[in-house]
């Protein structure tokens, strides 16, 4: 039985043409850009081109003097890790209680180390309530350094108000930061004409390579390195830049960024068809955050009178890929933080599954997706009812 995989959120499958780039780069010889022969010349131009490219993706270039920057990392969390530690001047954290576990985490180990947090609600459909940072930026000793907002929900997809946030946090003169890892390449997005200071995003999530990310950082932004011991990047995050990595992810948001409007027309109606398929054949299903703007592939289903880890198992049995809740915490599988900052019941916070399909999922996986979640779901219930 082919396994359908409907977990894009947490991963996507490399583009063959992007793996194509990566393949032409590895076999073009030896790669530092740091060296001062010619390959390490030839390297830096390649590098440099790659990100250069990055930059016309997001409206943005990076070869003026004191102009915006592009940190490259090793992914979405070591991107959000660098941009709260080393933005704000240390001043207190303000953030959503919906964040991704890399920017939670970050934040509650510099709340152990003194440093105060200060967290934002969402509403019950998991949208961030920007009338509490407002009135916590009027404040005159509120003491943020940095506002931390992600641009769409890594579980329930519910796209963040993050044009408006920025506005806020501009009249005060606050930094904010994006973990965009689940929008770029889906949604568009201009942090200069947005007004935002700094945006995470890696590779994977869009169909390039695991491995590397990203940090845009505004003009004239100063940022704190977490690393030491190399002159790479400006000092900012040393290490020898993986050229054949940062070319494939050129290429990945290129095509993305081309095909933006097709994939998401594309997406949206396997969602909609995956979840109305569930819905005709069980009514009490809940799908979370419905009544805001999603993004096109995600969808978040309460499989009512389940638990959620029997229902991911019998899946994976029926050759079905998805996930409880976000993928850095998938293996321990922990109650979702996002549903329970969204107020949702237990019985839903116990019961929901992540889909997440993406350019190269088809219709017909969809309808078989369909059959195969019911049937299993059915089951489930049947079973849990005999029990009790």
């Amino acid at each position: 039985m082919t396994t359908i995989y409907l977990d894009n959120n947490a991963t996507t499958a490399v583009d063959p043409r992007v793996a194509e780039s990566i393949l032409k780069q590895f076999t073009r010889g030896p790669a530092n850009p740091s060296s001062q022969h010619a390959y390490g010349r030839e390297s830096r131009g390649t590098l440099d081109d790659a990100i250069e490219a990055i930059g016309t993706c997001l409206g943005t270039r990076f070869d003026q003097p004191n102009g915006a920057r592009l940190i490259i990392t090793s992914g979405g969390t070591e991107s959000n890790h660098l941009a709260l530690t080393g933005l704000g001047d240390s001043g207190s954290l303000a953030l959503t209680r919906i964040e991704h576990p890399s920017v939670v985490a970050t934040a509650k180990w510099l709340e152990s180390q003194g440093r105060p947090v200060h967290w934002l609600d969402v509403d019950r459909d998991g949208q961030v309530i920007l009338d509490r940072l407002e009135t916590l930026l009027s404040q005159t000793d509120h003491g943020v350094g940095l506002v931390s907002i992600m641009a769409a929900n890594n579980e329930t997809g519910v796209i963040q108000p993050i044009d408006e946030a920025a506005k806020i946090c501009q009249t005060f003169g606050i930094p904010l930061h994006v973990d965009a890892t689940q929008t770029i390449g889906k949604l568009p997005l201009n942090p200069l004409v947005s007004g935002i200071s700094a945006v995470t995003f890696t590779a994977h999530k869009f169909h390039g390579p695991t491995g590397v990310g990203a940090l845009w950082l505004a003009p004239q932004l100063k940022i704190h390195p977490v690393f030491h011991g190399g002159e790479q990047q400006l000092e900012t995050r040393p290490g020898t830049e993986p050229v054949a990595l940062v070319v494939a992810m050129s290429e990945a948001l290129k095509l993305a960024v081309d095909e933006m409007e097709s994939s998401a027309e594309h997406c949206r109606r396997l969602r909609d068809r995956l979840e109305q398929g569930l819905i005709n054949q069980h009514p009490d299903l809940v799908i979370q955050g419905k009544t805001h703007d999603r993004l096109p592939g995600t969808s978040s289903i309460s499989f009512l009178k389940t638990d959620r880890q029997s229902m991911l198992m019998a899946l994976d049995m029926a050759g079905i890929a998805c996930s409880s809740g976000s993928a850095c915490s998938s293996g321990s599988s922990p109650p979702s933080h996002v549903l329970i900052a969204m107020g949702r019941s237990n019985e839903e916070v116990e019961s929901t599954l992540r889909f997440g399909v993406s350019k190269f999922s088809t219709m017909e996986e969809i309808d078989r997706a369909i059959v195969r979640i019911s049937n299993v779901y059915s089951r489930l219930r049947h079973n849990k009812n005999v029990d009790n």
